[in-house]
């Protein structure tokens, strides 16, 4: 059996949050829970009774823990309730040896957890490693011979036994699609349909008297579709009425993605279609050359998209775009195989508190200088320092105390553990709590006249 995991776009959804969901959420009695289930020094029975009391809160957080020992992951791994095994079982930073400890679960819902492994969306990493050892990965599928179907749509399986499983050539490839008949595509250019429309406009097979009629459709998503066809010169592309905007999002064209050849690689970077550049810009195959040339692009979501697919784009590229993205999934950057910390010290008195607040990580920023930042004046960068092991127990304490940065200090791992219980003690409160309004949160930039009514 062949994979089924098919190419698909990252995508970079904005954020907009209301204020009843802020109060709810950055309540400091329900932040310092979350701080606490990523706190790497909790001991092992206080964590089963945050997840025992408070898994509702504390359960995504959980997802995250950086470390695991194996008495906190032990003190988990047998719980009663299934949804903490299966967390355990998709948790990031959870080792294989620790996540094998669950291949035995009686649950099915714990074994499909285990063959998915984390979600790859949430772990965005470029190298992924296996999530289970190969003994587990056999185990599973001695137990339930189905999951072989989900093992294939994960990054996370050992590629030796993924070769195993699915020997190169095991499934034929698809052949070409006959070009539609006359009549057909007749009926796909002219359907009422817009999005029928749309597919027929990006259709390589459809004859040129159509792409003709379809460049000057009514509807500007069908146009911009139109514009983005390969055979289609740079004056030809300008004579069609299309746009592309810098928040707008757009399906990138296939061909341009895919091709490996360097000259219709070159064309596309240097398209004056904002849309063509977007799409080879998530072309695996570029050359060096081709990548410099994006990396200046003065469209922002050609750098990003650059930054996502290509592991050596330039350090400063990686750095400048992080700081310039408002979109959900920049944190990714962080990640990112150039992204350079030693050296982000630099950004210390820097006038962008995004960037201030990069400084934590750098391995050789000093004590004092955490500290420094740790009262600096914007809370996003006392935040980032409240759980740095590099502040003073005292400071962590006062930082602990400040609604701003609450959370994060929870999360530090010189935190006294009769603080941690005192955190659990204080959650009690959050059953009372009242908060005026609907609580949420919107995908998408709005501007306050175009949010939908919380009524």
């Amino acid at each position: 059996m062949a994979s089924r995991r098919s190419w698909r776009p990252i995508l970079e959804v904005p954020l907009y949050v209301n204020d009843a969901f802020l109060a709810h959420y950055n309540k400091p009695a329900r932040a310092r829970l979350r701080g606490l289930a990523r706190n790497p020094t909790i001991p092992a029975d206080l964590l089963w009774r945050l997840v025992d009391e408070q898994l509702k809160e504390a359960g995504f957080a959980l997802t995250f823990r950086k470390e695991w020992t194996d008495e906190q992951f032990e003190a988990l791994a047998d719980h009663p309730d299934r949804k903490v095994r299966e967390l355990l079982a998709q948790a990031v930073h959870v080792t294989p040896e620790q996540r094998a400890r669950l291949v035995e679960d009686p649950e099915p819902g714990v074994l499909r957890a285990l063959a998915e492994g984390p979600d790859w969306f949430l772990a965005w990493t470029w190298t992924p490693q296996p999530a289970l050892p190969t003994w587990a990965y056999e185990r599973l599928l001695e137990r339930s011979p189905r999951l072989e179907l989900i093992m294939a749509d994960s990054p996370w399986l050992p590629q030796d036994l993924r070769a195993r499983l699915w020997p190169a050539g095991s499934s034929p490839a698809p052949a070409d699609e006959p070009p539609p008949d006359r009549r057909e595509a007749e009926a796909q250019a002219g359907a009422d349909n817009e999005w029928t429309r749309v597919a027929a406009a990006a259709d390589p097979r459809l004859p040129a008297d159509l792409v003709a009629r379809l460049a000057v459709d009514p509807s500007p998503a069908v146009r911009l579709a139109v514009s983005m066809r390969p055979e289609l010169s740079e004056e030809q592309r300008a004579a069609i009425e299309y746009h592309v905007g810098r928040e707008d999002r757009i399906r990138p064209a296939r061909w341009a993605t895919d091709t490996r050849d360097p000259e219709i690689q070159r064309r596309c970077v240097l398209s004056a279609h904002i849309g063509l550049r977007r799409s080879v810009a998530c072309n695996p195959h570029l050359t060096t050359d081709h990548i410099a040339a994006l990396a200046i692009d003065v469209d922002f979501a050609v750098r990003l998209l650059l930054c996502e697919r290509h592991p050596d784009v330039a350090p400063e590229t990686v750095l400048n775009t992080y700081l310039e993205a408002t979109t959900m999934t920049r944190g990714r950057l962080l990640h990112h195989p150039s992204f350079q910390r030693v050296g982000l010290a630099r950004l210390a008195d820097s006038p962008d508190p995004q960037a201030r607040a990069l400084v934590v990580l750098d391995p050789e920023a000093a004590p004092k200088l955490i500290e420094r930042l740790s009262n600096d004046p914007h809370p996003m960068v006392r935040e980032s320092t409240a759980g740095d092991p590099r502040l003073s127990p005292s400071r962590v304490l006062e930082l602990f105390d400040d609604p701003a940065t609450a959370g994060a200090a929870a999360a530090n791992p010189h935190l006294p553990v009769p603080v941690m219980h005192g955190v659990l003690t204080d959650a009690a409160t959050l059953a009372d709590e009242v908060v005026e309004g609907k609580s949420a949160v919107y995908l998408g930039r709005w501007s306050p006249d175009q949010l939908p009514d919380e009524d």
